[in-house]
């Protein structure tokens, strides 16, 4: 009994000493641990990797089999934060365009309205460091999308829906990039180029460097493309009825429209210029599927 005890002992202690295996990476994940410059491709069909950092956020990606070295969609999500879903969505875009999607997810529990839809300009009414707007993700996601593929110019479109339209938009009023364009579908509440809107809504209020018309002049130079389905004109549950936003019109349409001609006014009256777009697709509404599968999504990415 004595040699039995020793030897169960020994077993015992050999077995604390031994490396515990790892469980296996979920299916479809990319753990993003290796070495810089040696991150693996992103691979073909729905996946998803985590992009390190203080904060980290998975993102959702879609590789199609026709892939041959671009470009990039980063493809944001509406309020329902259903980030693997739009990913779905675009994945007709992904298959058309021989594009890789990447679409982040900002979590509700860490990015509420003032993160995301608001890109964390402001905090509590204070403006906040630029490294800590939600925006500053976006170069991060590309850059990790890039180094994953081995193409440093590998060029990136950014499209954003509902909520991810609003979150597009005032990333282009504010830290637009490098993004060749930068396309807001259909969004609830625009951010106008004007001070007589307080900010989420326009400019005013915000400090000289983020709201004087240095600030204005660069949001008109933006590639900025509203992408709007001209029956969007439902007064749903989402869309913000404040004072400051039925200011902008009584529907999404009406708002994508007014901010766009407000825009190409001052534009024309300052002689600055003006790199935004307006594309809109008959018979749709507030359908992200809808607005990603019609061929003006085309036009809204890629037209001149």
């Amino acid at each position: 009994m004595r040699h039995l005890l020793a030897l169960a002992a020994v077993l015992v202690l050999a077995g604390c000493g031994a490396p515990r295996a790892l469980p296996p990476a979920a299916s479809g994940t990319q753990p993003l641990d290796a070495p810089a410059g040696t991150a693996r491709p992103i691979l073909a069909g729905p996946a998803q990797f985590t992009l390190p950092g203080a904060e980290p956020i998975i993102v959702f990606t879609y590789k199609p089999s026709n892939y041959a070295g671009g470009p990039l969609l980063v493809v944001f999500h509406g309020v329902g934060r259903n980030a693997a879903d739009y990913r779905d969505h675009a994945i007709g875009m992904a298959q058309r365009f021989g594009a890789v999607v990447a679409a982040p997810l900002f979590d509700a529990a860490r990015f509420q309205g003032e993160r995301y839809q608001r890109g964390g300009v402001l905090r509590g009414g204070e403006p906040q460091p630029q490294d800590q707007w939600t925006y500053s993700f976006v170069p991060r996601i590309v850059a990790q999308v890039r180094a994953m593929e081995g193409h440093p110019d590998l060029p990136y479109y950014c499209i954003g829906h509902s909520a991810g339209g609003q979150f597009a938009m005032r990333m282009a009023g504010f830290l637009p990039g490098a993004a060749r364009r930068i396309v807001a579908v259909n969004p609830g509440s625009d951010l106008f180029p004007t001070r007589d809107l307080r900010f989420r809504y326009g400019f005013g209020g915000l400090p000289p460097a983020l709201g004087g018309d240095d600030a204005l002049r660069a949001y008109l130079a933006a590639p900025l493309t509203l992408y709007l389905g001209t029956s969007d004109t439902v007064q749903d549950k989402n869309l913000d009825r404040s004072p400051e936003a039925m200011k902008q019109g009584s529907s999404r349409i009406e708002r994508g429209r007014a901010c766009f001609e407000l825009a190409r006014k001052l534009a024309a009256e300052k002689n600055w210029a003006f790199n935004w777009r307006k594309v809109e697709i008959s018979g749709v509404g507030h359908s992200s599927t809808r607005m990603f599968a019609g061929r003006e999504v085309e036009d809204a990415l890629f037209g001149n």
